[in-house]
């Protein structure tokens, strides 16, 4: 290694390499030295350089790989899917359709709003009226605050109970957006692998063993496993999460009024700290940032504040265009088409790659996502560059794993605009570029 780190004790080695980053010496994804290599190069105890990197870690200048050792950290560029080539046909994005989404601008327009103006309550009060709908098969138990989308809502949930260097308990595969923010905010993702009914109890076990102060489980539709949590796993959860109540738990359920899965709640009851995030984005529009959370009073008032800190409140123009939304006969009907259409299609490709000998879900299928198991024979990167060279985009799997976990060879493939002859044709095509693996 060309670059030299000095010191004798953990405060200096810390400093040393920390001056390498900002020097820009050591770049982000750099390799630091083995512990044993670098301790008898600079003739202290292994201890003391372990003692380091672990410092490195926790305050976020370093990740710890595994058997891949320590690298420095990426913070500025968490990761991100994969674009779709030009010229291939976008199976990648895994966006909802537009075409059955209702009609933003006249939402706008027909929602009743007042001007806001600044100390106003941070949920507007015909969302507040409107939660019923986002919560009826879960009635609100908690506080309800609104943020600003699904994923603004884990980090500020994360941030309110979490330190770096803290584990956090995750799927894995795991929701890409929930990768980055982990890694951003300098927590350590312990990886839980998932089944054809959710998130693995034993892995969880593993997890809060080893110290996760928070879990995210999402309780149905999958991104990027397409799957939901069965009720006999969701017990089997919450009587592992039930020696832990001062665990934070996130059910991320964005999917909700969209799934054909019943709701299963992991939250223990005598949970201290919990929170249910259902956002809008999937059936109103991405481009409608909100979200409600459900959390116990101590968690609502720390996110509330956190909330209030920064951007004081989520806009009321766009909360109470989701009210209107929510309550609107037309988007109903509207919501309901989606929820059978994107189940049609989902079962459509998955029959298709049935029918041609490729395992094509990890159990019974939800979302508008398919997880395409592939043999470990059969690299996915491989198999998605043959078929982007045939005219497909879709997401490799890789870009779904946990840092330092093991990769779940596969792909995963949007299902949200697909119609029968395209399916056809995919799955002719991919059925081929897994023979050629």
């Amino acid at each position: 290694m060309s670059v030299v780190i000095t010191g004798q004790t953990v405060q200096a080695i810390v400093q040393s390499v920390r001056d390498a980053i900002i020097s820009g010496r050591l770049r982000p994804g750099d390799s630091l030295p083995p512990i044993r290599e670098l301790a008898a190069e600079l003739g202290v105890n292994r201890n003391t350089v372990a003692a380091a990197y672990r410092q490195l870690v926790s305050v976020g200048a370093a990740d710890t790989r595994g058997r891949g050792g320590t690298v420095v950290a990426d913070r500025l560029h968490p990761g991100s899917e994969l674009a779709a080539p030009a010229d291939t046909i976008d199976l990648a994005d895994g966006n909802p359709d537009p075409d059955l989404l209702p009609d933003l601008r006249a939402a706008i327009a027909a929602a009743p709003y007042r001007p806001t103006m600044y100390g106003t309550a941070a949920v507007a009060p015909a969302l507040r009226e409107a939660a019923s709908v986002l919560f009826g098969e879960h009635p609100q138990r908690g506080e309800l605050i609104a943020t600003h989308g699904a994923v603004d809502a884990m980090e500020r949930l994360l941030n309110t109970h979490l330190v770096r260097g803290d584990c956090v308990a995750v799927e894995n595969p795991c929701f890409l957006a929930s990768v980055g923010t982990i890694r951003v905010n300098g927590y350590r993702a312990l990886p839980m692998e998932l089944d054809e009914h959710g998130m693995r109890p034993d892995h969880l076990a593993r997890a809060l063993g080893a110290g996760a102060r928070a879990v995210i489980v999402t309780c149905r539709g999958h991104n990027p496993g397409g799957i939901a949590l069965s009720a006999a796993r969701a017990d089997e959860l919450r009587t592992v999460l039930e020696r832990y109540p001062e665990v934070l738990v996130i059910e991320d359920d964005h999917f909700s009024l969209l799934s054909v899965r019943d709701y299963q709640r992991v939250i223990p009851d005598n949970s201290r700290h919990w929170a249910v995030v259902r956002s809008v984005a999937k059936f109103l529009g991405p481009d409608l940032r909100v979200a409600l959370v459900d959390a116990d009073p101590t968690t609502a008032a720390a996110l509330d504040a956190r909330l209030r800190s920064g951007r004081p409140w989520v806009s009321h123009l766009l909360q109470t265009t989701a009210a209107h939304l929510l309550t609107d006969p037309a988007t109903t009907a509207l919501i309901a088409t989606a929820r059978l259409e994107y189940a049609r299609r989902t079962r459509l490709l998955i029959d298709v790659l049935d029918a041609r000998g490729v395992a094509s879900t990890m159990g019974p299928p939800d979302g508008i996502n398919v997880w395409v198991d592939l043999p470990p024979e059969v690299p996915a990167e491989r198999v998605g560059v043959e078929l982007a060279r045939l005219g497909w985009a879709v997401q490799p799997g890789t870009v779904f794993a946990v840092d330092g976990a093991e990769q779940r060879n596969g792909l995963r493939v949007t299902t949200s605009r697909l119609d029968r002859a395209t399916a056809q044709t995919f799955g002719t095509a991919l059925a081929g570029a897994v023979g050629q693996g």
